[in-house]
């Protein structure tokens, strides 16, 4: 039995209204934009989006067959999924059919997020792509969200769940068959309330992205699974190679004769 801290409506509801608050949508526009450039130039047949963030992560990408997926509990107002699925820790997708995966903030909110990893391995094709969105707890935001939860207080991101720090998800996907492709840290504006305040502070933008790339608010990071080749153990035992037949000799009358060698003659015409 999967137990989901983030499934009861009252969370789902703080989660909802967050989003559609000022630093909420500061996060989907960066969010946005940045799904946009990655998907674009990625190709294959079968595309799938898992969490429903208030983002549309493949509407840039080519793939022909492209599935939204979310959970039951995460249904709104506006939002249609072609999918849903009540625990992503055990997903209703054959093995090895698709070609990329969108994890938008599921992995740090899931109750098993390394079974989640597992899944999406187990649904991708060699050479598949998974691409993950969460917050980072290395920054602004992430101690302010571990202080409001140490005292008890209503914390930034109304959400219970654990920031996955960009290492710890990285050594996961060592742990199974991906390599890590590559990733960027965004949202360098302090955790502000209200939009006077991130619009004020606009400037640590490009600040941050320059001096401490690494404290960004969100991070969005991709891997490729790799599938590595069988290798021959033991000796090689090679073919034994074909006798050649001995050369024929010209019979003559005295002994054995050779035969002349052949000599070239020059056309007087090219001359």
């Amino acid at each position: 039995m999967h137990s989901d801290p983030v499934a009861t409506s009252a969370g789902v509801s703080a989660w909802r209204n967050w989003l559609a608050s000022p630093p909420g949508r500061y996060v989907l526009a960066w969010q946005q934009a940045h799904f946009d450039a990655a998907v674009s130039d990625l190709f294959g047949f079968h595309a799938l989006q898992l969490g429903e963030a208030g983002v549309d992560a493949l509407r840039d990408n080519r793939m022909p067959h492209r599935v939204r997926a979310c959970r039951p509990a995460d249904l709104a107002e506006g939002v249609t999924p072609d999918l849903l699925i009540e625990h992503f820790e055990e997903l209703p997708i054959a093995t090895e059919s698709l070609d990329l995966v969108v994890l938008t903030h599921v992995l740090e909110f899931a109750a098993d997020p390394h079974q989640v990893l597992r899944e999406v391995d187990r649904v991708l094709r060699p050479e598949g792509r998974v691409i993950v969105s969460g917050f980072n707890p290395v920054s602004l935001w992430g101690m302010r969200q571990w202080w409001t939860r140490a005292i008890a207080a209503d914390a930034f991101v109304p959400r219970d769940g654990q920031f996955i720090a960009l290492p710890r998800l990285r050594d996961w996907f060592k742990l199974l068959s991906f390599e890590f492709d590559r990733g960027r840290y965004g949202c360098y504006r302090p955790p502000c309330r209200t939009q006077k305040w991130l619009d004020r502070t606009r400037f640590m933008e490009d600040a941050g992205d320059r001096w401490w790339p690494i404290c960004g608010a969100l991070y969005c990071v991709s891997a490729i699974k790799r599938v590595r080749a069988m290798r021959l153990v033991g000796p090689v035992r090679r073919a034994p190679l074909a006798k050649r037949a001995a050369p024929v000799a010209i019979a003559a009358s005295r002994g054995v004769a050779r035969l002349p060698a052949r000599r070239e003659t020059t056309d007087q015409r090219y001359m």
